[in-house]
């Protein structure tokens, strides 16, 4: 379900939307002919090249979609997996699977179409293909060794190419038209066909080439989400409209104290400046990350206040404009930075022989601030880390 899970559609119903896209696809599939054999493979004998229009369209719609949905932060391109490239076993594979291919039939997906409703031959594909995984178990550690040779990793080809995603994106779609255009000529060909394509067809194709260039024109040229936040940020630094509300250690330590529920102490420095030292009950959120959809939830809701604290008050105010610009919260800064509310709660000095009351009394609130905050620390450690809506990276796919 991409970035539709878990941000927009509850986890819980992902199988089940996963179950009623798998049937529309299968369905698509059978209905523009997948399940027969003669149709697919008319590729490698001149006179179909559905099977080759298909696939490139469906790597195009997806590489323009991914880099829209990334553009404007809906999709995170660190989950994507990336199958490992093994140079040998990948070309023997391949000239396993295009001879079953030719002399089968079908591929893998296209056979279960086929079994799904009743032809013969797509069972008995189905059947082999048990058949031929069962094998390739039972005989693994006899080509272990080849199988696992010339370990590439994951690679991606416009890396390889020293190309940009949009741009490798541009020309892949330049050469899927071309593809295209000259399969449709080698048809007309080999179908001895001389009808010309309707007006109206036309139109619709040439609209249907120009969607992916312009969905590639506003990923290139137009500002992603990040950089809209921003232009943001500099557009109300520019107009000095930007007002920060602030809160002092000793308010935020009283807060803490009694009512921490209705608190986000957020500590925006690096994870091993949190780990050294950190405000009780504070979550880190490094100010690299806070655009992360993961803390999308934060930086909306209305419920808590949202209190943001470092030891640069740069840093801090970034922040702040930061989630500003993300959402709907209610935000704070810290006036303090760690530094001092860590000297003044857990290295606090005496009040010295003649200090007048109101020190005395400010050492003892900060004294047993700091053990109650410890205590509440302790009590509610989990509190600490929050629960995120983490996105996994789901292994495999199909060959």
């Amino acid at each position: 379900m991409g970035p539709l899970v878990p941000y927009i559609i509850s986890q819980e119903f992902n199988l089940i939307i996963a179950l009623l896209i798998g049937i529309g696809f299968g369905f698509v599939l059978e209905q523009a002919g997948f399940s027969s054999t003669r149709k697919l493979v008319g590729l490698f004998y001149g006179y179909d090249f559905t099977v080759l229009r298909v696939f490139f369209t469906a790597g195009v719609t997806a590489a323009v979609g991914v880099l829209l949905l990334s553009h404007y932060g809906l999709l995170d391109l660190r989950v994507i997996y990336i199958n490992p490239t093994f140079t040998r076993s990948a070309l023997v594979g391949g000239v396993i699977m295009g001879a079953g291919f030719i002399i089968g039939g079908f591929c893998p997906g296209t056979s279960v179409c086929a079994a799904s409703i009743g032809k013969i031959d797509g069972i008995l594909f189905v059947l082999g293909g048990f058949l031929g995984v069962f094998a390739f178990v039972e005989a693994y550690p006899l080509f272990k060794d080849f199988f696992m040779a010339d370990a590439l990793g994951p690679v991606k080809i416009n890396e390889q190419l020293s190309m940009s995603m949009p741009l490798f994106t541009t020309l892949m779609t330049a050469v899927a038209i071309i593809a295209f255009i000259a399969t449709w000529q080698i048809e007309k060909r080999v179908r001895k066909i001389d009808t010309k394509t309707p007006r109206k067809m036309q139109i619709r194709y040439a609209l249907a080439i120009a969607v992916p260039f312009l969905i590639l024109a506003v990923v290139a040229f137009l500002p992603g989400k990040e950089e809209i936040i921003k232009n943001r940020i500099a557009e109300a630094k520019r107009q000095q409209k930007c007002v920060f509300r602030e809160i002092a250690a000793d308010k935020l330590a009283y807060e803490i104290v009694n009512h921490h529920y209705q608190l986000n102490i957020i500590d925006v420095r690096t994870p091993e400046e949190y780990e050294a030292f950190h405000i009780p009950l504070a979550i880190n959120i490094p100010f690299d990350e806070i655009l992360d959809r993961k803390w999308e939830r934060i930086f909306k809701q209305k419920e808590k206040t949202n209190i943001f604290y470092a030891d640069s008050d740069t840093l801090v105010r970034m922040s702040c404009l930061k989630a500003k610009f993300i959402g709907k919260s209610t935000n704070f800064i810290l006036r303090e930075g760690v530094s001092e509310f860590r000297d003044m709660y857990y290295n606090p000095a005496e009040p010295v022989a003649g200090a007048t009351k109101q020190e005395i009394n400010t050492y003892n609130f900060r004294t047993k601030a700091t053990h109650d905050m410890e205590n509440l620390k302790d009590a509610l450690k989990n509190i600490g880390k929050p629960v995120t809506r983490e996105v996994k990276v789901v292994q495999g796919g199909c060959s």
